[in-house]
Parts: structure tokens; C-alpha cells; sequence
């Protein structure tokens, strides 16, 4: 793997860089973006997010993550930092079957885990080696990690990423993800309230 291009984007409030990967393992199109005020002297503040269509772009109150991602982006926006956006959809199975399993959480009650698995997929199949990775070749080896789920913290610390601290993400609930949230609960987020 291999950073492919860098590109300044001026977002709403700061110019941030957006770093492109050549990678030959997978052909999905992860990115970094990297907010201004750190250099890798720094030990600075990271969040690994995995793409949500419905959420990110959508503003989906199915679940939390337009709020996840906008909460990182604001303190990144502060102070600095890289946001790694990996191109995993719906828990790693995409969009189209996301919505499938949206379909059988609304009809039978599932929560999202469940409903990946009434599809044919594993609960989570996510992977967070290729965030490492990008680390890597950005020359970053220590981090502040933004996140709930100890499995992006052991995934990246078995692939050598040291993390000097890690940041919890403020509990978005609203009416609408309250059994989202206790889902994620259940399969071990560190998630408070």
C-alpha cells in the first residue's frame, strides 16, 4: 500500500488534506483526512469511520453516525487531527444489503448484528488493518484514538499503532437509534447513559 495523491478541500471551516491509497488488496477507495495543527511529532487525535450512506450524507436517525462523524470533525476542525474514512458500508456487507437488513430490522424486530446474520453475513465485518496501515504510511505510529469500540483500539494496537490515550465519542441517542445503541452495547462499545 501506497499514499496515491494528497489534496487540499476547503471544508466549512478549515482546508483539510485528503490523502488517497493505493492499495492492491482492496478495491475500495479509503481516504485520510488530515486537519491542520499537528505534525507527527505530535501524538495527535484520530478517528477511524467506516463510511454510513444513510447516516453520513442522509443525516439517518436510525443511527449515530452523522453524529460520530461531525462530533470528530469539530474537534478535529479545534485542534488537529486525521480521520481515516474506510469504505466499509453497513458493517461490511454494503449498501444494498444494508438496506436489506434495514428492512428486517423494521419488519421482524432484528437489531442491526442480528440482521446481518439473517442475511448470510457475520455480525460485523468490518476490519480495521488497513486503517493501521494508513497510519503507517502517513508516519504516524502513536494516537489519540476518538472512539467506543475496543475493536478498532486491539486491531490497531496488534498491527502496532500505539494508542496514548483513548477518547470516548459523546452518546448521540435519540428516539429514533435507542435500540441501535443498546445493540452496540451488548457487543461491547464502550458506550455510557
Amino acid at each position: 500500500m501506497a499514499i496515491h495523491r494528497r489534496v487540499p478541500v476547503p471544508l466549512e471551516s478549515v482546508t483539510a488534506t485528503f490523502v488517497s491509497f493505493d492499495i492492491p488488496s482492496d478495491d475500495r477507495d479509503h481516504v485520510a483526512v488530515l486537519f491542520p495543527g499537528w505534525d507527527k511529532t505530535d501524538t495527535p487525535l484520530a478517528r477511524i469511520h467506516s463510511e454510513c450512506l444513510t447516516g453520513d450524507v442522509f443525516s439517518s436517525q436510525r443511527c449515530d453516525c452523522h453524529a460520530q462523524l461531525h462530533e470528530a470533525m469539530d474537534m478535529m476542525t479545534a485542534q488537529g487531527g486525521i480521520l481515516l474514512y474506510l469504505r466499509q458500508e453497513g458493517r461490511g456487507i454494503g449498501l444494498k444489503a444494508k438496506l436489506d437488513a434495514y428492512d428486517l430490522q423494521i419488519r421482524e424486530g432484528l437489531d442491526t448484528y442480528a440482521a446481518n446474520v439473517a442475511l448470510g453475513h457475520g455480525e460485523d465485518l468490518r476490519s480495521y488493518e488497513i486503517a493501521a496501515q494508513m497510519m503507517k504510511d502517513l508516519g504516524v505510529s502513536k494516537i489519540r484514538l476518538l472512539t467506543n469500540n475496543p475493536a478498532k483500539i486491539d486491531s490497531l494496537q496488534n498491527a502496532g499503532i500505539v494508542i496514548a490515550e483513548t477518547v470516548r465519542t459523546a452518546v448521540h441517542a435519540t428516539n429514533s437509534n435507542k435500540s441501535y445503541l443498546a445493540a452496540k452495547r451488548r457487543h461491547g462499545h464502550l458506550l455510557e447513559g
